[in-house]
């Protein structure tokens, strides 16, 4: 057989992240890079002590294929605390190498060759291919600009028989906005109605403002039922490098999921899991403290551009700022987000690219991620202030 020598691509369409290219062309001009979401300050002293220490006592080797059983224990404890979900370590729990390896599981695991998935623009960019390396259809559903609240009629609207699964991202990335208690009475209703999945990526769980509240999908018996619900170690401790995550989900579905994941990464590097169970077992202050932590540069970094031309609406949750700059600029965001990383220094996300129609962006904004030391914050609103 004669095989041609570049091989029909599955995605065709996809080109390389919009969060590489941005901190490639921040790296290349040595300009401040807010686009993609990482600190640039490093996780807790303790935690890498732990880590370190567990490396160093010969803890090496391969670990369980479901995570160690220290750390999912310790996972179940703590969405115990917060949700009040008593979860089964054993049969419930799945460390994953990061949240973007658990998106793509949850979506493997229940997504077949013709099945429909809605998720809402502007919508994480690892949502769509995923589904369609199942045979999925992504069905593209706006949130309404420039709330981002969730239009539920629309929704409903949306859905077909071929509808198998919802996509919630809550605190949202890149928006900031988080579910409200009329969201979940709407989903339960939707859910009740219609029988699909869910996922809940839940990455930003711990940075929600202005004493608001996570409403995490295992909080709610009925819809943890039918859900994969997904968050980040590497968000939480500031070490995004480390790629670690976790599903939780009803025996049934983390079934399904770890028939995938098995196949998939297999397991999670051993020290860092025994390192992080240490760090979350004896220090749950952190992920207590981290709202208001992540509140004081949100609120330092839009302080200090009140004399900006931006319009800004201080984000619900996550680290990220959205900044309309309609009366800054007439650009499409892609071209302005590239101009100003090469011309004024400073690197962030447009918002379009989030869109399957990018003509659907109503709202003219650029993401900023305020995951950043006072310096780098300072120095970001000198230069957005002269604009």
């Amino acid at each position: 057989m004669n095989l041609p020598a570049n091989p029909v691509s599955k995605l065709p369409d996809v080109g390389t992240t919009i969060f590489t290219v941005m901190s490639a062309l921040a790296a290349e001009q040595n300009a401040l890079n807010l686009s993609q979401g990482f600190p640039d300050f490093d996780g807790p002293e303790a935690l890498l002590e732990r880590v370190s220490a567990h490396m160093r006592n010969g803890q090496n080797q391969y670990p369980p294929m479901a995570g160690v059983s220290v750390l999912r224990q310790a996972i179940a404890a703590k969405v115990d605390d917060l949700y009040g979900l008593q979860c089964d370590p054993e049969t419930e729990v799945t460390v994953t190498a990061g949240a973007t390896e658990a998106l793509f599981c949850a979506i493997a695991a229940v997504v077949h060759a013709g099945d429909e998935v809605i998720v809402l623009d502007p919508a994480y960019d690892s949502y769509d291919p995923v589904i369609r390396l199942q045979g999925g259809v992504a069905v593209h559903v706006p949130l309404n600009a420039p709330s981002y609240r969730i239009d539920w009629a629309r929704i409903e609207a949306a859905i077909t028989s071929r509808t198998r699964l919802l996509i919630l991202n809550s605190p949202h990335n890149p928006t900031g906005m988080v579910m409200q208690d009329t969201d979940i009475v709407a989903l339960s209703a939707l859910c009740a109605r219609h029988g699909i999945y869910l996922i809940g990526d839940e990455v930003y769980e711990h940075m929600v403002f202005d004493q608001g509240k996570h409403l995490s999908l295992c909080a709610y018996a009925d819809l943890y039922a039918r859900s994969f619900v997904i968050s980040s170690f590497g968000k939480t401790y500031h070490v995004t490098g480390w790629k670690v995550g976790y599903c939780v989900a009803p025996p049934q579905l983390t079934k399904e999921f770890r028939r995938v994941h098995q196949y998939v990464t297999f397991t999670v590097n051993t020290p860092v899991q025994l390192g992080i169970a240490d760090f979350l077992q004896q220090h749950p202050e952190h992920h207590r403290q981290l709202p208001e932590f992540y509140q004081a540069k949100r609120d330092a970094f839009c302080e200090r551009l009140q004399g900006s031309r931006f319009h800004i609406v201080p984000s619900q949750g996550t680290y990220f700022q959205l900044l309309g700059y309609a009366d800054v600029s007439s650009e499409h965001d892609v071209e302005l987000a590239r101009r100003w990383t090469c011309e004024q220094g400073i690197a962030s996300i447009p918002i379009s690219v989030f869109y399957q129609n990018p003509n659907e962006c109503e709202y003219h904004a650029l993401r900023f991620c305020f995951a950043k030391d006072d310096s780098t914050l300072s120095q970001a609103a000198e230069i957005l202030c002269r604009l």
